[in-house]
């Protein structure tokens, strides 16, 4: 069975919201920083960490 990423990242971030119910301002926070670190200077030395 083959599931698209976005699919399987929607679900497991709703279950994380629901298991762990943390602060709506930390993801907020997270969600936030990580987009804005994609498309910052930073992100080829984060693709070549994360690899």
């Amino acid at each position: 069975m083959d599931v698209p990423l976005w699919l399987a990242l929607i679900v497991i971030g709703w279950l994380g919201l629901k298991l762990i119910r943390p602060p709506w301002w930390l993801v907020t926070v997270l969600l936030l920083g990580g987009y804005l670190l994609a498309d910052s200077l930073l992100a080829p030395v984060i693709n070549t960490a994360v690899k």
